[in-house]
């Protein structure tokens, strides 16, 4: 079984591994596949169709199917590979070990943003960002400048305790677990990381940055701990809800994937504060 850990327990040659995957899957093609996937799945309130990947409910099951997804190419590099996630809530300065030069590199130069050191610095010609939403072939990040405080936990906590999942109108102004992590209403927590990131991660190609997996992998496991403190709360929409992703609804661009096949990582991967992922590791 897949687990998960929290980057900053990851020894040096744990953080090689993922680096160099990384790096692999850029050289193949694969990896900026992943990034036009995305930036084609930013869907705002106003667009036709039913609503995926942001703004709506299916914004926690069409990540996580996404996670997998990239988690199953690293794996096709190396057996051993599983995604990191970033707890933001502790780990909550540019100072943090994830933004060291033998992991991610740190925040980008003040002119332009390049970030000048690690194994993703544009110098290195091994990461020339081809999605372009501006043009640069170049990593980008701002730490820290465009919102100065990643979110707390006791904000993450606040929204851990709201019982209900989504509600209508099933939108960017819905009131209900689902908008409130996804932050646009309330604390403004997944929103408000990658504004803290900056650069490429302010954009709809945001997977640019390695960074956005261990996010996303953090974001889903605060959806994980959420179901496991609500286990009469499910996913909503359950049926007929139009323009919206209901539970057995098939999600694009797989269609052969619905919300309620999503709803236990568990068939998939566990993480390291599970109890069988800590049990394993003992």
């Amino acid at each position: 079984m897949t687990v998960r850990k929290n980057q900053a327990t990851l020894t040096p040659a744990e953080k090689r591994a993922f680096t160099s995957a990384l790096q692999e899957l850029k050289r193949n093609g694969s990896y900026d596949r992943f990034v036009t996937t995305h930036n084609g799945f930013i869907m705002s309130d106003t667009d036709s169709g039913d609503r995926v990947g942001h703004r709506s409910p299916s914004f926690l099951p069409w990540h996580r199917r996404f996670l997998l997804e990239f988690e199953e190419a690293l794996q096709k590099v190396d057996a051993s590979l599983a995604l990191p996630y970033w707890d933001w809530t502790a780990d909550r300065t540019s100072r943090s070990s994830l933004w060291a030069p033998d992991f991610l590199g740190g925040t980008g130069r003040a002119r332009d943003g390049q970030v000048m050191d690690g194994p993703f610095a544009y110098a290195t010609g091994k990461w020339n960002i081809n999605v372009r939403v501006d043009g640069r072939a170049y990593l980008r990040r701002d730490l820290g400048t465009s919102v100065a405080q990643l979110p707390t936990r006791a904000e993450v906590d606040a929204v851990l305790a709201m019982p209900v999942y989504d509600m209508a109108p099933w939108n960017s102004s819905s009131n209900g677990f689902r908008n409130h992590l996804e932050g646009w209403r309330g604390a403004n927590l997944h929103n408000r990381v990658h504004v803290w990131v900056g650069g490429q991660m302010s954009t709809g190609a945001s997977p640019n940055d390695p960074v956005f997996w261990m996010h996303h992998a953090f974001i889903d496991k605060l959806w994980a701990e959420w179901q496991a403190k609500h286990p009469q709360s499910t996913y909503l929409p359950g049926a007929g809800t139009q323009n919206v992703v209901d539970l057995n609804d098939t999600m694009r661009p797989w269609n052969n994937v619905t919300p309620a096949d999503m709803l236990d990582h568990r068939k998939f991967y566990t993480f390291d504060t599970e109890p069988v992922a800590a049990a394993s590791q003992r």
